[in-house]
């Protein structure tokens, strides 16, 4: 039985837009050499007033009703696995053409990239086979769950062939 307990801290909202097939990139200043990570919810941004104004219009309800985590003590429910398939180096000026293929609006990605380039992370997304609620290490972009996650029966959140469909777009 192949398990893993590295997980990636991302926005909730984020997540669910991954776990659902709304959004198949992370946009970020860096690159990775962690491949694979349980997706592991954060809330943070949900404390500022104004949050929904980093996402696309026409995701701001699906943000509102997925901005928390499902929560159980001081544990959040981690549903999802995912792997680095690629990674795309591109200039700030050029991200905009990606906005199909993630959730948040342009200004926000601008304004988190500044002058850096982006490194595009292409994750293929898989839903556990069973949620499960689980504390975390401390750690800004990675840490560890308290408990190893057993990665059988995992169920791939798009067909091959929409993922293969959305690697040639992008």
């Amino acid at each position: 039985m192949e398990t893993i307990t590295k997980c990636l801290n991302e926005w909730n909202a984020t997540i669910e837009a991954l776990g659902q097939g709304k959004q198949t990139i992370l946009i970020r200043k860096y690159g990775t050499n962690i491949n694979e990570f349980l997706l592991y919810p954060t809330i943070s941004y949900t404390l500022k007033d104004n949050f929904l104004d980093s996402f696309q219009e026409n995701y701001k309800d699906f943000v509102k009703d997925n901005s928390l985590p499902n929560k159980k003590d001081s544990k959040f429910e981690v549903k999802y696995y995912a792997r680095v398939e690629k990674i795309i180096e591109k200039p700030s000026s050029r991200i905009g053409e990606l906005n199909k293929y993630h959730i948040w609006t342009r200004n926000h990605v601008k304004s988190y990239l500044g002058n850096s380039k982006a490194q595009v992370w292409v994750l293929r997304v898989y839903e556990l086979d069973e949620p499960k609620f689980l504390s975390r290490t401390r750690g800004m972009k990675y840490a560890n769950v308290n408990e190893e996650v057993s990665l059988d029966n995992l169920k791939p959140v798009l067909s091959d062939s929409e993922f293969e469909n959305i690697i040639k777009g992008i």
